[in-house]
């Protein structure tokens, strides 16, 4: 029978890829937990109308998974996860306590095309700030991020986050003559940029977003402008909250990062690596409309998302993912002697995870170099053997598989031995 493969755009985590996604989670929430941020989680599933409310019409028409239930309602699986926040905030609005510090992670779904870096099913940080409107609210989430490549080892030659502003591009926009509702083709035109070669890139910017060929030029001023910053007193305050926050040497002003989402009203920004082959490790910004686009008053809000997937990547790409054994040491092996000490060893094996040692039994009675050779098999540092004598001594024999040593020691004295050959567990 030939066998039913997964689904198109989905991966499966076999125990190598999920301890790679799992120390992810635990450094993601131990960088949120560090900065005073609490966990939180929204369902799966979503009325298509939240998405359409504020994502933008790309993201609900061409990416979501939508589909209508049996009782004709449209559904989509999540594409995100900021709107289900603000759907959260909105219906227990005057009962929360602001602001609001929030993180979560698990699985979204876009119906993309998958490729490097990208799948229909991927695991998502998001992280918000709610209630607070100002550039130090700003460079809180900014600096959330950069700390977490700071923590998995990322240096800033080899990662940056770009950073801009939607009020300051809006004013260059205004004086370029560019009418309020043209400015969303355009921020997609300069979110395209990096995207399409430069003839290519104009060819849309005039046929197709509508320019004129003196608003394009602008446009186009205004990208290679790496001073404009200056001119916007949120990020001159956002950079100077950054060094205060003491990491000044990951962030940099882009004048090309607008971010494609609709409902981002000040400060954006995303993460890239140095040479430009990852776009968008992580992105974010400000938007101070979005819990009033779905039944709230309104309320200011910024946050970022992270997908596993680039970053992942990423650190693959310099190196920085630890070993197996150290993101999930394997387990102790307590072998089975013979049918008269098997429960002896179920009792030893008892006593060395009540201590906090992870411990491996091999479930049946078999040769004792078959269970060595799967405990070698399996990673474990080492292997305990309870034989009858050493059942009657109240003994047993811990054989050292990373050196090829063995040793006798006392049942009480065996957790403490056994820590000595094996590190503690990551955070």
């Amino acid at each position: 029978m030939k066998t039913i493969p997964s689904v198109k755009g989905t991966r499966d985590f076999y125990p190598e890829q999920m301890r790679v996604r799992s120390w992810l989670y635990r450094t993601m929430g131990r960088v949120s937990t560090l900065f005073g941020y609490e966990e939180y989680d929204g369902p799966f599933l979503e009325y298509m109308q939240l998405y359409a409310a504020k994502s933008g019409e790309e993201l609900v028409k061409e990416q979501a998974f939508v589909f209508q239930d049996r009782g004709g309602e449209w559904i989509t699986l999540r594409p995100e996860l900021t709107p289900s926040l603000a759907r959260m905030v909105a219906q227990k609005q005057r009962q929360l306590t602001y602001p609001l510090r929030w993180w979560s992670f698990g699985p979204m779904w876009r119906y993309e095309r998958p490729q490097k870096g990208r799948s229909r099913e991927f695991f998502q940080w998001n992280i918000d700030l709610i209630g607070a409107n100002s550039p130090e609210a700003d460079a809180e989430l900014v600096a959330i991020g950069a700390v977490f490549l700071r923590e998995v080892g990322l240096e800033p030659s080899e990662v940056q986050i770009l950073v801009n502003n939607r009020r300051l591009v809006d004013a260059q926009l205004e004086m370029l003559g560019i009418p309020g509702e043209q400015r969303p083709a355009v921020l997609r035109l300069i979110d395209r940029r990096d995207k399409m070669s430069p003839q290519a890139w104009e060819a849309y910017a005039l046929e197709t977003v509508g320019l004129e060929q003196t608003q394009f030029a602008g446009v186009r001023v205004m990208l290679e402008n790496a001073a404009l910053w200056e001119q916007s007193e949120e990020l001159v305050r956002l950079f100077k909250a950054l060094e205060a926050l003491g990491v000044g040497e990951y962030v940099r002003y882009a004048p090309e990062i607008v971010r494609g989402l609709d409902y981002y009203t000040g400060t954006v920004f995303e993460a890239r690596d140095a040479d430009g082959e990852f776009r968008a490790i992580l992105g974010g910004g400000r938007y101070d409309n979005l819990v009033a686009a779905v039944g709230g008053t309104p309320l200011a809000g910024v946050g970022f998302a992270m997908g596993d997937m680039v970053i992942t990547l990423v650190l693959q790409k310099f190196g920085r993912i630890p070993s197996a054994e150290e993101l999930a040491p394997a387990p102790v092996l307590v072998t089975v002697f013979d049918a008269e000490t098997q429960y002896e060893s179920m009792a030893v094996a008892t006593e060395l995870r009540a201590a906090g040692i992870p411990t491996a039994l091999y479930p049946e009675v078999a040769k004792l170099g078959k269970q060595l050779k799967h405990a070698s098999r399996i990673g474990a540092p080492a292997a305990v053997i309870i034989g009858p004598d050493e059942a009657a001594a109240g003994v047993v024999t811990i054989k050292d598989l990373v050196h090829r040593t063995q040793q006798t020691v006392s049942r009480q004295d065996l957790p403490a031995i056994l820590r000595t050959l094996r590190p503690e567990n990551p955070a």
